[in-house]
Formats: C-alpha cells, sequence, structure tokens
C-alpha cells in the first residue's frame, strides 16, 4: 500500500471506529466492566482481530506499527509541562514509605527483569539481550513505554521487540485486573481490608466510564481567546512542536554519532524542559493549561494503546511464547511479593490498599491502579492516591532514565552492567528507608 494522507486519515478514522464500539462495550457489557478494560484496549483486541494480523476484514494500512512510536514522544514531551516543583521535605515527612517502596517495586523489575532473562532465559532460547526489558516495559511501563522501548530496539535491528513489548503490555493489564479482583477476594475474607465496596455500589461512571452531567468537574481550556486561536489548537501547537523537536534532535544525534540511537521520546522530553523553562522565565506558563496539555497527552495515550495492540503479529508472539510466558510468570510472582509481603513492612496502616494499588501499576497502568483501590477504598479514606501522587514526582525523573539508557546499555553489551547499577541503586533506597524509618523490618 502506497502511503499518502488519505491512508494515514483511514488509519485514524478506522481506528476511531473502534475506540467509539470500546466505549459502547465498555458501557453496556457487564462482565467487561467488571475487568475495568480501557476503551482502548477493547478498541485495540478488535483491531487485533480484525485487522491486518488477525482476519484483516479492516484495511488498516503497514505503518500502523509506526504511529505508537510517534504517539510516545507526544507523550513525552508533555510531562515536564505537566509536573509541578518537587517538594523534598513533604515526600521525606509524609510520603516517604510510598516513594521508597514505589521506586524499588520500578527500578527492581527493570533490573530483575533483565537478570532473570540473561540467565535462566537467553541461555536456552536464542532470544534477543534486551528480552528481559520487556518485562517491566509492558508491566510498569504499559503501553507507551512498551511503544517506546519497542521503537528504540527496533531501530536497532530486533524488529520482533514491537510486538513482544505491546503483548507483555496487554499481559500485564489483564492481570493487573483478573488476579487483581481475586486478591480483593481473599484479603476481604481474612480481613485485611478496611473500607470495602461491592461492584454495585462503585459510581456508576467508575463502571461504565460515562460521567452523568451532575458529577462532570469543570476544566480550564480557555487561556486565550478563540477570536485569536483555538485554546486546543494553541497546545497541541506547543505540544507537536516539542515532539517534533524531539524527532530532530534524534535525527541530528544520528548523524553525529551513527553508533548511538537517542530515541525521540527522550529527547522530547528534553525540549520539553527547555520549553517549560522559556514560559516560566517569560512569565507565560499562565496561558498553558494543564488541564488540556493531560487531556491531549491523555488522547494521545489512548490512541497509542489502540494502535499498539492492533499492530502485535501474533506469529511472533508465538515464535516467544515459553520464553514469554516464563518471563510473565516471573513478573507476577514479584509483583505479588511487593503486594503481599513488602507492603506489610514499608506500611503501618492501610497496607492491603496501598499494596493492591501497587499491583495494579506494577502489572498494568496507575489507571488499573486506581480501578483496584476505588473498590477496596471507595471514599479515597486510606490517601493512598494522593500520597502515590506526590512521591511520584522524583520517580519520573528515574523512570524516564530507565527508559532512555536500559535498552542503550544492553545494545552495548553492557546489560550486566545495567541491572548492576539498579541493584546498587535500590540498595542505597533501602539503606535510606532503613534510616528515615520508613520502613518497618519487623513487620
Amino acid at each position: 500500500m502506497n502511503f499518502s494522507p488519505w491512508v494515514l486519515f483511514t488509519d485514524i478514522g478506522l481506528i476511531s471506529l473502534l475506540l467509539l464500539a470500546g466505549t459502547i462495550i465498555r458501557a453496556k457489557v457487564g462482565f467487561i466492566q467488571r475487568m475495568f478494560l480501557p476503551a482502548s484496549i477493547i478498541a485495540g483486541l478488535l483491531a487485533l482481530i480484525f485487522g491486518p494480523n488477525g482476519f484483516g476484514l479492516l484495511p488498516f494500512s503497514d505503518q500502523m506499527g509506526t504511529y505508537p512510536a510517534i504517539l510516545i514522544a507526544v507523550i513525552f514531551g508533555t510531562l515536564p509541562l505537566l509536573s509541578p516543583p518537587i517538594d523534598w521535605n513533604a515526600i521525606k515527612t509524609r510520603v516517604g514509605s510510598m516513594w521508597s517502596y514505589s521506586q524499588l517495586a520500578m527500578v527492581l523489575m527493570w533490573g530483575g527483569g533483565l537478570l532473570f532473562a540473561l540467565v535462566l532465559i537467553n541461555p536456552i532460547w536464542d532470544v534477543h539481550d534486551g528480552f528481559g526489558l520487556l518485562l517491566a516495559a509492558g508491566f510498569v511501563g504499559g503501553h507507551g513505554t512498551a511503544a517506546a522501548i519497542g521503537a528504540t530496539f527496533a531501530q536497532n535491528g530486533w524488529e520482533e521487540a514491537t510486538s513482544l513489548a505491546m503483548t507483555s503490555a496487554t499481559v500485564g493489564i489483564m492481570s493487573a485486573i483478573l488476579i487483581g479482583i481475586l486478591f480483593i477476594k481473599w484479603g476481604s475474607s481474612k480481613g485485611h481490608t478496611s473500607f470495602l465496596a461491592s461492584f454495585d455500589n462503585l459510581p456508576n461512571e467508575l463502571r461504565t466510564g460515562l460521567i452523568p452531567p451532575e458529577s462532570r468537574e469543570k476544566s480550564e481550556t480557555d487561556t486565550v481567546s478563540s477570536i485569536s486561536i483555538d485554546p486546543y489548537v494553541f497546545h497541541l501547537s506547543i505540544i507537536t512542536i516539542i515532539a517534533m523537536g524531539g524527532y530532530y534532535l534524534s535525527q541530528l544525534g544520528a548523524m553525529l554519532l551513527p553508533s548511538v540511537v537517542i530515541p525521540a521520546f527522550s529527547l522530547a522530553f528534553l525540549v520539553g524542559l527547555f520549553v517549560k523553562k522559556i514560559v516560566n522565565v517569560t512569565n507565560t506558563d499562565q496561558y498553558v493549561s494543564k488541564d488540556v496539555v493531560s487531556r491531549i497527552s491523555g488522547s494521545a495515550t489512548d490512541i497509542l494503546v489502540a494502535f499498539g495492540i492492533g499492530s502485535i503479529s501474533i506469529s511472533v508472539v508465538l515464535d516467544y511464547a515459553i520464553p514469554l510466558l516464563l518471563l510473565f510468570v516471573f513478573g507476577l510472582f514479584y509483583a505479588f511479593v511487593f503486594f503481599a509481603i513488602l507492603s506489610k513492612k514499608f506500611f503501618a496502616d492501610f497496607w492491603f490498599e496501598k499494596g493492591i494499588f501497587t499491583w495494579g501499576w506494577t502489572t498494568g497502568t496507575v489507571a488499573m491502579g486506581m480501578a483496584l483501590l476505588r473498590i477496596v477504598d471507595p471514599n479515597s479514606e486510606s490517601k493512598t492516591l494522593d500520597d502515590y501522587s506526590l512521591a511520584y514526582i522524583p520517580i519520573a525523573p528515574v523512570e524516564i532514565l530507565l527508559v532512555t539508557f536500559a535498552p542503550m546499555l544492553v545494545l552495548n553489551s553492557q546489560g550486566f552492567v545495567f541491572v548492576g547499577i539498579t541493584f546498587a541503586f535500590s540498595f542505597a533506597i533501602y539503606l535510606l528507608a532503613i534510616k528515615n524509618k520508613w520502613l518497618n523490618k519487623k513487620a
């Protein structure tokens, strides 16, 4: 198929049709509601089944796998515009336990997953040295990070990486909810839950995904007058320029250092930091609405997930079936240890609520963690999400460093060096947790 603007338009139209179908299915089908599947996941599965990699009924172009690599640059470029300043004192005094617990969960899955593959999978199966990174890319990172890692490896010759990373993210989200619900049932039977609500008692908008007029929140959008430029076009222009800047810097880096591939999404983050500095210095940040930027970023994420799942090559997944299964089993066991054991040691109060939230985001996404949390803590009495939101501020830069440099080190045959760095960093966090009494070793 010759690619053209009309082909792009058709791809967007088809994925939009599936996103609307996913929204309707989520709103009307009971067992889909109980799984808390986002419309983007449903759309992606429909694209996989009926698209070129399935029955071939939907005429998507062969560029389906390219769109996520572009969209992840958009998403990473928005992060600096959305991040508040870091309040280190509040982090130390209020959410030290949540920060150290969450940071350990993230960093150790990156290093532990790679180590597991390098030691137990790679010597038996002929897989890429970076195979172990697919676990954290999909589980902790989600489809966005999976797209980033997949694109980096694909640029360096491992074409199957994108399909495998997207598979990892999809399996992670399914596991987050299906196994998470079982954990909640077990926890309630053992008396570990503090505020448990039944599914039927959850707010209707949480179950169906549709928000009635009386429950809608107003957002700040009109920071510029539509007489001059529409506010959404204004913000979309800023974000597109940032993502484009990351792409051109990536191309420049490839010209200057042909042996080193720096992903466009990482450079888009740096461009975003530069733009954030400019708007702060010029006092124009008051015209950049975080609500609109967040909506654009969220929209890009939904489209990325749908295209990403739809572009999965089933034949590639089947070729890697056994090593993938072993990697996923290890990842689920790892996440279970943090949920069932370490959460008790880090949290004196509401360990189950904070643990089940962490299970959700270490296997799926923060949205999955929030869905599980709303079941066990419908009124947010445990303050889990408040604490995590504050704790994530210093976690975000570490995550970006991991996503950027993990594949680069592996591609330069420094996989064990990366493992050593993650374990040393984790040990330092562990000692810091003990020093500041964020960890109760006797629990």
